[in-house]
């Protein structure tokens, strides 16, 4: 059975679980130069966050969320899917539980 968006919409886990996360690992330079400057960490290694949670991050944890550079994300963040391994961790950190189906 597929998931539908909505579902990492009302989460947000995965993009405040970790500041090691959000790292630049496949991007090309062209990927690199449409995400703000302002979004990316000093060492440019990728994004940048306040304390865990990735700056991209709008929204409450669990409520409502949404990436606002969404449609240039990094890779990293197009990797972690509903239910997967990085998508259960970061959720059960903030009490949520599995994606529902």
């Amino acid at each position: 059975m597929s998931l539908t968006g909505a579902d990492c919409q009302t989460c947000g886990a995965c993009c405040a679980y970790s500041s090691d996360w959000p790292r630049f690992t496949m991007e090309s330079d062209d990927a690199l130069t449409k995400i703000p400057l302002h979004l990316i960490a000093e060492d440019l290694s990728g994004m940048s966050c306040e304390g865990q949670r990735c700056l991209a991050l709008d929204g409450q944890i669990g409520v409502a969320t949404s990436c606002t550079i969404y449609d240039v994300r990094p890779h990293v963040c197009r990797e972690c899917q509903p239910n997967d391994e990085e998508c259960l961790t970061a959720r059960w950190a903030y009490g949520l539980g599995r994606v529902s189906v």
